[in-house]
C-alpha cells in the first residue's frame, strides 16, 4: 500500500527508521530491535541512504528483504546526487519487482571528503528533478520528501526556501516528512508556513530522542544543526552520566509525543537509530495498546 493511502486513515500513524546494517552482527542486532518494536504495528518503516549514495546496495537489499520477510510496509530512501538515469532507472525496476511502492526522494549529501564534488555532476540536481522524474517514467510509486521545521542551512531565505519544497511537491511529492526538532512551535509553524505556501499534503513530524551527551552534538551536526533548546541543554549539562541523560531525551521526546498526537499530527517518523528502547518507552508512556511481536525467523539468518 502507498504511504498517501495509508495516511488517509484514521488516527496518528507512527513509522521508523533505520539504517543499513555493514556487518552481520549489526545486522542481528537490528532485526532484534525490530522484533521489539513490533508490537507498536508501525503504518511504515524506511531505511536511509549514506551520503553520496554510498550504501546504495546495502539500503536496497535490507528494502526488499524487509518488504518480503517482514508485515512491514517498507519505504526505500534514494537520492539525486551524482546519479544517472539508467542507474536510477535499474534501481526503481528492482524495487518495483520486489513489490515496493513507495520511496523518500532525497537530493542528499555529496560523498564524504569530496571537496570538488558539483551537485550539476549528476542527471538530477535537485530533489524536486528527481520526483519529477519519477512520477512520469515510474508513475505507480508514492513519493515522501523532506522538510525542515527549523529552516534548511543552506536556503537561510526562508521564504525561498518553502518555493523549493512546493517545487517538490508540485512535482509529485505525496507527503512530507521533517527533519527531527525538539520545540514542537517549529513544527507548527513549518506546517503554517506550508498552507500559506500552498502545501496542502500530510506532513509527518520526525522526533529523535537524546540519549547521550555525545549523540547531542552528532544529532546537532547530523541534522543539519537541529537547534537544542535552553532547558533541555540545561537539563543535559546537570546530568551526571549518560544513563540519566537518556532519561532526560526520552522524557523530552515523549512531551513531544504527546502534545503532537494531542494535536492529531497525520503521523509521527521516529528515527530509532537502530535502537528499540527509546521508542518502546514513549510509545508505552503515551498508553497505547500493544500487539503480537512478529515471529519472523528468516530475520535471524544470514543470506
Amino acid at each position: 500500500m502507498k504511504i498517501s493511502e495509508i495516511l488517509k486513515q484514521p488516527g496518528v500513524h507512527f513509522s521508523f527508521e533505520f539504517f543499513p546494517p555493514r556487518t552481520e552482527e549489526a545486522s542481528y542486532a537490528l532485526f532484534e530491535t525490530i522484533k521489539e518494536l513490533s508490537p507498536i504495528a508501525p503504518s511504515f518503516a524506511s531505511v536511509t541512504y549514506g551520503a553520496g549514495g554510498s550504501t546504495r546496495n546495502l539500503t536496497k537489499k535490507l528494502v526488499i528483504r524487509l518488504q518480503k520477510e517482514s508485515p512491514l510496509t517498507m519505504t526505500a530512501h534514494i537520492t539525486s546526487v551524482g546519479t544517472g538515469r539508467s542507474e536510477i532507472d535499474a534501481l526503481l525496476q528492482e524495487y518495483s519487482d520486489a513489490g515496493i511502492k513507495n520511496l523518500m526522494v532525497l537530493r542528499g549529501d555529496p560523498p564524504k571528503g569530496d571537496l570538488s564534488f558539483s551537485y550539476a555532476s549528476g542527471a538530477f540536481q535537485h530533489a524536486s528533478d528527481l520526483v519529477f522524474y519519477i512520477k512520469k517514467y515510474f508513475p505507480h510509486f508514492g513519493i515522501g520528501v523532506a522538510g525542515f521545521p527549523e529552516g534548511h542551512p543552506e536556503t537561510p531565505n526562508r521564504l525561498l526556501e518553502m518555493d523549493y519544497l512546493k517545487a517538490k511537491v508540485d512535482a509529485g511529492a505525496d507527503y512530507i516528512c521533517t527533519q527531527l526538532f525538539f520545540d514542537n512551535r517549529d513544527y507548527y509553524d513549518f506546517c503554517e508556513r506550508c498552507q500559506l505556501a500552498g502545501i496542502n499534503i500530510p506532513i509527518l513530524a520526525g522526533i529523535m530522542p537524546v540519549t547521550s551527551f555525545q549523540g547531542m552534538k552528532r544529532m546537532a551536526d547530523l541534522a543539519l544543526g537541529a537547534r537544542i533548546p535552553a532547558s533541555l541543554l540545561r537539563a543535559v549539562l546537570r546530568a551526571q552520566n549518560d544513563e540519566a541523560i537518556e532519561k532526560i531525551g526520552i522524557h523530552w521526546a515523549t512531551t513531544q509525543v504527546f502534545d503532537l498526537y494531542d494535536q492529531h499530527v497525520p503521523g509521527i517518523h521516529f528515527y530509532t537509530l537502530n535502537r528499540s528502547a527509546a521508542t518502546l518507552k514513549i510509545y508505552e508512556t503515551l498508553g497505547m495498546s500493544m500487539g503480537e511481536t512478529w515471529q519472523i525467523p528468516a530475520l535471524h539468518k544470514s543470506n
